[in-house]
This record gives structure tokens, sequence and C-alpha cells, in this order.
């Protein structure tokens, strides 16, 4: 058994780190709520736009192609990858990485795969087993919808320009502070749903053309997708580190009252070997 020193230092660290984790978990749970009442307002116009313009580009009929949904033979891939720039979140950002690897190895195995990087514990690692386009983990020092736009214009002019004939999406969407859905989304090119395709076109008229309302509407439904997919990461990350925080602070609770038991423990058999002792001492005087 541990001498009392021992123990007694170890309860200190453990009510430190308590103290630590209790803290974060208490940041997170107020941070998440001001990211989660953002991502919920923000979730029915960016669907609802991006339905609109899968339902404008799938009923275009030869009017002009869009260089954002042109369909070419997937030789080269990007893909999008969005973790966070700081750690104590559980497997928020090891399963965005495995997601990524997998998609590289397996589904787009014998295809020349670049991984642009969102966050700098995704970046970190993914540049030791992919290729890096380019990082952008400063986004997430002022989140807002200009700097987003810089990054998915990067994306858009690399696809446009046919660097690359496929860009996907990976992400960690929201759903409530205790799970996050692992998330690929198409990014480009845009394809349009069936089933919306078939429903749409003839009830409405275009002022003034439908390709140019999809040139002017598209660039920006890329941009919303995006910042989503970041608002989503950003509200999914303060979910699951509050989570992992509140996990860590109960072990550590646990793991205190085990070391005050067996502290005390030690001390009582200290105490008894003492009165021992006196007692054999007290016994030897008197015989």
């Amino acid at each position: 058994m541990a001498n009392l020193k021992e123990i007694r230092n170890r309860i200190a660290s453990v009510s430190s780190t308590m103290q630590i984790t209790s803290a974060m978990k208490m940041v997170s749970a107020a941070k998440l709520k001001k990211a989660q009442d953002a991502i919920t307002a923000m979730r029915p116009y960016a669907n609802k736009l991006t339905e609109l313009i899968q339902n404008l580009s799938g009923s275009l009929d030869g009017e002009g192609e869009n260089p954002y949904t042109s369909q070419r033979t997937v030789k080269k891939l990007l893909i999008i990858a969005v973790t966070s720039n700081r750690g104590l979140c559980g497997a928020f950002n090891s399963n965005i990485i495995k997601e990524t690897i997998r998609l590289a190895k397996e589904d787009y195995a014998g295809k020349t795969v670049k991984v642009m990087g969102i966050g700098k514990k995704g970046g970190d690692i993914l540049s030791k087993t992919l290729p890096i386009k380019s990082r952008h983990d400063a986004i997430y020092d002022d989140l807002n919808f200009g700097k987003t736009a810089e990054v998915a214009l990067e994306a858009m002019d690399a696809f446009s320009e046919a660097q690359y004939d496929k860009v996907l999406l990976v992400y960690n969407r929201f759903k409530n502070a205790a799970t996050q859905i692992v998330t690929t989304e198409q990014f480009l090119p845009i394809v349009a749903e069936e089933d919306t395709v078939k429903q749409s076109s003839a009830d409405y008229i275009y002022e003034p053309s439908q390709s140019a309302i999809i040139d002017e509407l598209l660039p920006k439904s890329l941009k919303m997708q995006l910042f989503k997919a970041l608002r989503d990461s950003f509200a999914s990350e303060h979910g699951a580190r509050m989570t992992a925080m509140h996990k860590a602070t109960d072990n550590a609770t646990e793991l205190r009252d085990q070391l005050k038991l067996t502290y005390n423990k030690a001390r009582q058999a200290a105490i008894t070997n003492e009165i021992l002792e006196i007692v054999g001492g007290a016994e030897a005087l008197n015989n």
C-alpha cells in the first residue's frame, strides 16, 4: 500500500484536475447555447437554398452548363475536412480523420486525393498520411460568412479550373449535446435530386432568365453550404467537449472518493500499528 503522503498528493492532484474539467464543462455549456441557436436558426434557410439551387440546375435543359454543375469522371478528388483547433472533446476530431482516410484509401482508392484542412487537430494528423492542398486553421478565431466565403471560393475555383473532378465535405453534424453525426456531403459538382427535378420547372417564370439566376445564386449557395457545415461543426465541438468534460469530472470524482477511502484505511492501519507498538512496549517493560 502506498504511504500516506503519496495518497495525499494524488488526492490533491485529482481534485485540481476535477476543478479544471468542471470549469471547461461550464464554459462549453455556455458557448454551446450560442452556437446551437446559430445553427438552428440558419439550417432551414441553408437547406431551402440548396434545394432551390438543385431544382433550378436540374431543370436547365441545356440552357448553358454552369462550371459548378459539370460532371466529370472522378480522377482527382478534394476532401474538405472540418475539425477543431482544440482538443479535449472526445472522439470529435478522430472520427473526421478516420472518415477522411477511409474515403481516400477505400472509396476513392487509386484516385489522386488531396485534403483541404479546416481546424488544427485534423490538419496536423492528416498531413502525415495524405497530401494537403491548404489549411485554414485561423478561421475559428472569428467565424463569419466573409472568411468562410474565401475558403469556399478557393475550392470552387480549383473545381472550375478542372484541378479536381469532385469536392467532398466531411464534418460533424450537430444533433444534440451528446450526439454528433459524421456527415459526408458532395460539395461540387452540384447534383440535382431526381425526384425534385421531376416536380420542378413548369410552375415558374424566371426573370431575367433561369441560367442568370443560377449564375448569381449558385456561388452564394455553395458558400452558405460550407458556412452551415462550419457552424454545425462548431456547435458539435462544444457539445462533444461538454460531454467529455462531464464524464471526466464524474471519473475524477469517483477516483478521488476511492483515494480518500484508501487514505483513511492506510491512516487507520498506521494508527493501529502505533497502538500495538505502544502496548507491546508497555508489556515488555512490565515483564
